[in-house]
């Protein structure tokens, strides 16, 4: 596996990770544990699978795995929104912010994989 000062997606991720982490921490704190344990496990699924990537067995495994990565932006992307657009809950949008970055690259790496 590349080390993850080269690899943007997999530093990115495991940021990502450890920031919602932390919002979850707030969130089990506040008592609301149904939206916390939807949220992380979205979240850390995105850097799984970006791990799991790494080491695919073809180029079509290497997308897949990507594919399911964006899927679990747009479910977390759901969570995040629920939690903004609710004023008994901690501000996310450093969250929100990080996770359009993510969206982005994996965006990228999904279009420019199935190209070449």
């Amino acid at each position: 596996m590349q080390d993850q000062k080269e690899n943007i997606i997999l530093r990115k991720a495991v940021e990502f990770s450890l920031l919602v982490i932390e919002y979850v921490e707030l969130l089990e704190l506040g008592k609301k544990y149904v939206i916390a344990k939807q949220l992380l496990r979205s979240a850390t699924s995105i850097g799984a699978n970006v791990h799991e990537a790494q080491n695919a067995e073809s180029k079509a495994d290497f997308v897949h795995k990507f594919k399911i990565a964006a899927k679990e932006v747009e479910e977390t992307k759901y969570w995040l929104v629920l939690c903004n657009e609710s004023k008994l809950y901690p501000d996310c949008r450093n969250l929100v912010e990080k996770l359009h970055e993510i969206d982005k690259i994996i965006t990228k790496i999904i279009s420019t994989s199935k190209a070449r």
